[in-house]
């Protein structure tokens, strides 16, 4: 009995260590990014600035530049809450930012450790 009742506690305690609360942000490297990304489900946020965005990112992301004023309304109006949302800057700084202030929302966010550099350093696709 003890060992069924232990079991029931971790599989509980587990299912609630596993949920995202508010706040919260998972960073990956460029290879689970990568992975990540690959689903159509996925918000793909560039947070660079526009003049960064255009020489050079992630093919099928969205740029919403995080040191705009609006960037919070900006995000609000063209992310949906209920898909998770795959964030990257340069080098991983500013997309912590936006990741902080997403998730803060109610948003599901993963961020690119070290950024669109760490992207670049794996010689992964980009567009222009």
């Amino acid at each position: 009995m003890k060992t069924i009742y232990a079991g029931i506690c971790l599989a509980i305690s587990l299912l609630f260590s596993c949920q995202q609360k508010a706040g919260d942000f998972r960073t990956v490297s460029a290879e689970e990014f990568a992975s990540f990304i690959a689903s159509p489900e996925v918000q793909r946020v560039d947070v660079r600035t526009l003049a960064e965005y255009s020489e050079g990112h992630i093919p099928g992301s969205l740029n919403i530049n995080v040191l705009d004023k609006q960037f919070e309304a900006v995000a609000d109006s063209l992310l949906q809450k209920g898909r998770p949302v795959a964030l990257y800057c340069r080098s991983g700084k500013r997309s912590k930012k936006a990741a902080r202030l997403l998730s803060d929302k109610g948003y599901k966010v993963y961020e690119l450790d070290k950024g669109f550099q760490a992207w670049q350093q794996k010689d992964f696709n980009i567009e222009k």
